[in-house]
């Protein structure tokens, strides 16, 4: 593809609470056994994008040591590659990513070394599938100078998004950031496609007058100036920014029309892979409508869950309407519903946890192996 790839992987959000305190956003496990950047990582490949940089910032480790290895996304190629690019400390630069601009605009030199004529742009805390080619062919045919990917909002918050107003041609007239009322349903994805030397031009004078932003000080910005286009799109999306669509997103995985599309259907979802043994079902058990991930031991009773790599459930534990993410230990006669787990937690026996006003986030240090 004539096209390289950045993904945005490097904010912070406060809406996902105590999850975001120990990973980026971009890292948060999905459906049992991916993590959010998979679906970008994937996307790219699958569209035969072969040179790919992942700007990382916040709370980054578990992100870096996923990305250890470009082999499980194909990125390892002697022309092209998965390249990241952390905020780095230089003699005439002491800042830390100041925003989605100013992150590109720190590794400009990558982009002004590559060849390709395009730049698809995307973020690492979506989950979707989506062939760029068809958002370059279309870009190319309406010569647009950008091109937004863009869906109708499932969620009642569309504060959280960018709203845009297209015209009969999906030209765009109106990009509002996060408006608190919108007479508009259509947002953006987060998705865009821009000529290389053109995005060099805008992120060198967003720079000169200290802008940061790519959304504001571009998009917006530039809306009247520029040819900018919106491309919708009709399959599967969604953000996990929030705790509450984090936790939606993964229950529309125990939907089988979800689970159809991302499983089945070509083309494939990659993400790194563990070296666990089958989940193991102990008699007496039972799961109804759940994904149970490799590594787990289930000894109680789950129900309408997504159980995530390596989880113990003891015995007569009741488990409904929950995310437990990786590594948990959960001691018998435990009753979870409504609940997020956090990795590596071990939660005593005898517990009871249950979100009645909302999502529950369970997090409790306990120790699993006392000497």
């Amino acid at each position: 593809m004539r096209a390289l790839g950045i993904i945005l992987a490097g904010g912070n959000n406060n809406r996902m609470r105590e999850l975001s305190n120990k990973r980026a956003i971009a890292a948060m496990p999905i459906a049992g056994s991916y993590r959010s950047i998979d679906f970008a990582l994937s996307n790219m490949t699958n569209s035969h994008i072969q040179k790919v940089a992942v700007l990382t910032q916040y709370n980054a480790r578990s992100l870096n040591e996923h990305l250890s290895s470009s082999k499980w996304w194909d990125f390892g190629r002697k022309q092209g590659g998965l390249f990241l690019f952390p905020p780095t400390i230089t003699t005439k630069n002491s800042w830390w990513y100041r925003g989605t601009a100013d992150a590109i605009f720190q590794n400009l030199t990558w982009l002004r070394n590559s060849h390709e004529p395009y730049v698809v742009i995307a973020s690492g805390d979506g989950v979707y599938k989506l062939d760029y080619n068809k958002v370059l062919e279309y870009h190319i045919a309406k010569r647009a100078d950008v091109t937004v990917v863009c869906t109708e909002c499932r969620d009642d918050d569309v504060s959280r998004f960018g709203v845009l107003k297209m015209d009969e041609d999906s030209r765009i007239e109106e990009f509002d950031e996060k408006p608190m009322v919108s007479k508009s349903n259509i947002i953006s994805t987060g998705i865009y496609v821009i000529r290389r030397r053109q995005l060099i031009e805008m992120i060198e004078k967003c720079a000169q007058e200290e802008r940061a932003d790519f959304v504001k000080d571009i998009l917006i910005r530039y809306k009247d100036l520029k040819r900018i286009y919106g491309y919708k799109i009709n399959t599967y999306w969604s953000n996990i920014s929030t705790v509450e669509s984090y936790y939606r997103t993964n229950m529309d995985f125990l939907k089988p029309e979800v689970r159809d599309y991302f499983f089945r259907q070509y083309p494939n979802v990659y993400s790194k892979i563990d070296d666990n043994p089958p989940a193991k079902f102990n008699p007496g058990c039972s799961v109804k409508n759940s994904l149970v991930s490799s590594g787990c031991i289930i000894n109680g009773q789950v129900e309408d869950s997504v159980i995530f790599k390596k989880v113990f459930v003891g015995n007569n534990c009741y488990i409904k309407n929950s995310i437990i993410l990786n590594d948990v230990y959960i001691g018998d006669n435990t009753h979870i519903e409504n609940c997020i787990v956090e990795s590596r937690d071990t939660i005593r026996a005898n517990s009871y946890h249950c979100g009645e006003n909302g999502i529950k986030i369970v997090i409790e240090k306990n120790e699993r192996y006392v000497i």
